[in-house]
């Protein structure tokens, strides 16, 4: 028997518990809602279970039961997981309303997200923490002193390293003749800049331990996640899944916690002299409250992990989708060349950084795959913290509220044949020379969320798609491998990735 349909049975068991016990004795709290005002619409639920039973297994697939809700009931929808509603938002227009307009009712995050839970093994973060003044120092910290374009620019000698590896591969896969998989050398060299950002200069041993050890979270997040939703019924139904979380976490303490240690060593002997500062280092005399104190090393660990493992993966996985469409069109590729070729002028050796500001129909391909293909199918759920009216209806305090990203940008009432790949349509000129392209904020879109819990790496996250992406195309002409085509089926990982990894044929440019 498949392990999640038993995990299904056991969840509706205990749902159905919970129901009962809600019923019998007369929760206060949901009369006093449903006198307040209605829930958005959505299916009749059964008793006990509510709509358990329309929750597919991945994601990926409730996006599609989720579109088809929102033909029938609108834009926002009410799910019942047991008396629990779980509300759900598919238009921007909506989204934008409750999280920029409504910013601070809607900056929490359920009391348990197993993201966090998994992930964090408990221990402090950022993305799934409630709405507090411990978030806001952490969040604070992070863009001040690691995000902050000053101390950006101080990492991009490490941005610069990370190309030359890849072209030093690529130009070895060229002179070979031999198809490149183009996973396999993102994933190292993506891995390895995050990690010297958290951490600094580190052994090269050292680094594909971290990378390693991290990459094993994401591939087996969704087996652990078990843990985070249903943590003692997950104990018990799988002790020896269990056991091998256990002994992850304890791997990851010993490969990490040398490294914080390391770090807070050489801050005793060179005080605040460092060439480079770590995010490691910002974190060591971090004082969160006077209650709490500084962060203990678990929490250094967990939020060194988190911003690895969210910026990495994210890099890596939008990489691999805006090269695919690259290579599967390529009068794209072709205009992109074009264009970057007026910037840089002949013979250039790279496109510079300071140079991404002008190449526009880059940033128009990126945002583009970003539209059709955001790294979530929804972002991590928000809760709310009173209640809220939207769009005449009334969402309880505390009830959660699923922004689905994936289908505000497939929205045919906002998007020309939303799954046609048409850079062009961000344009604001149909001269490429004249067009301009605002920031991702400026479209109908929300890949990065919005509001106070928007992410805090997006500046990051663009500046190095559009870095790699521009220098890939200005070195080489990628062309699809003969018979084999580009996939662009979807599947649920940590992430929703390509199904079947990208492979193209590479051939230097002689420029």
């Amino acid at each position: 028997m498949e392990a999640w349909f038993v995990v299904l049975i056991s969840l509706c068991a205990c749902v159905s518990v919970k129901s009962l016990f809600s019923i019998l004795f007369s929760s206060k709290t949901t009369k006093k809602n449903e006198l307040k005002g209605k829930l958005p619409p959505g299916p009749r639920p059964l008793p006990f279970i509510g709509n358990l039973l329309l929750l597919p297994k991945s994601m990926v697939e409730l996006r599609s039961v989720i579109y088809s809700l929102s033909h029938k009931y609108g834009p926002i929808i009410t799910l019942r997981l047991g008396s629990q509603p779980l509300i759900f938002i598919t238009s921007y227009s909506l989204a934008h309303q409750a999280l920029v307009r409504n910013s601070a009712a809607f900056a929490s995050r359920p009391a348990m997200v197993p993201v966090s839970v998994v992930l964090s093994n408990k221990r402090k973060d950022i993305g799934a923490s409630p709405y507090g003044p411990t978030w806001r120092v952490l969040r604070r910290n992070l863009i001040s002193e690691v995000l902050h374009p000053t101390r950006l620019k101080s990492y991009s000698l490490e941005r610069k390293r990370v190309l030359e590896s890849l072209i030093k591969s690529f130009n070895k896969c060229s002179k070979n003749n031999e198809p490149v998989r183009l996973l396999d050398h993102l994933h190292h060299a993506v891995f390895s800049l995050f990690i010297f950002m958290a951490f600094g200069e580190i052994s090269e041993t050292a680094v594909k331990d971290v990378l390693h050890i991290q990459y094993q979270l994401l591939v087996n997040y969704e087996q652990f996640s078990v843990f985070g939703t249903w943590p003692r019924l997950g104990k018990l139904l799988f002790r020896n899944r269990w056991k091998r979380y256990l002994n992850f976490l304890k791997s990851q303490d010993d490969v990490i916690f040398p490294l914080i240690r390391a770090r807070k060593q050489l801050k005793k002997e060179q005080g605040k002299e460092f060439d480079l500062v770590s995010y490691t280092d910002t974190l060591l005399d971090l004082q969160v409250s006077e209650e709490e104190g500084k962060l203990g090393e678990g929490d250094i660990l967990s939020l060194c992990s988190e911003f690895i493992n969210a910026g990495a993966d994210t890099s890596t996985t939008m990489l691999q989708w805006v090269m695919a469409y690259i290579v599967k069109h390529p009068h794209i590729q072709a205009k992109l060349f074009a264009e970057i070729s007026g910037v840089v002028g002949h013979g250039a050796e790279e496109v510079k950084e300071e140079d991404l500001h002008k190449v526009n129909y880059l940033k128009a391909v990126i945002l583009e795959c970003l539209r059709i293909h955001p790294p979530n199918t929804s972002l991590i759920p928000h809760t709310v913290m009173e209640d809220v009216e939207l769009c005449g209806y009334t969402i309880p305090k505390d009830t959660t509220v699923n922004i689905v990203t994936s289908l505000i940008g497939r929205d045919p009432n906002v998007w020309e044949n939303p799954m046609e790949f048409r850079p062009e349509r961000l344009l604001t000129s149909d001269d490429i020379n004249e067009a301009g392209v605002s920031d991702v904020t400026a479209f109908k879109m929300m890949p990065f969320g919005a509001g106070r819990r928007m992410c805090p790496g997006n500046r990051l996250g663009l500046l190095l798609l559009e870095y790699l992406v521009a220098n890939l195309v200005w070195n080489f002409e990628w062309k699809v491998v003969d018979g084999e085509g580009v996939d662009l089926s979807e599947k649920e990982e940590f992430l929703v990735v390509m199904k079947n990894p990208l492979r193209a044929v590479v051939s230097a440019r002689v420029k």
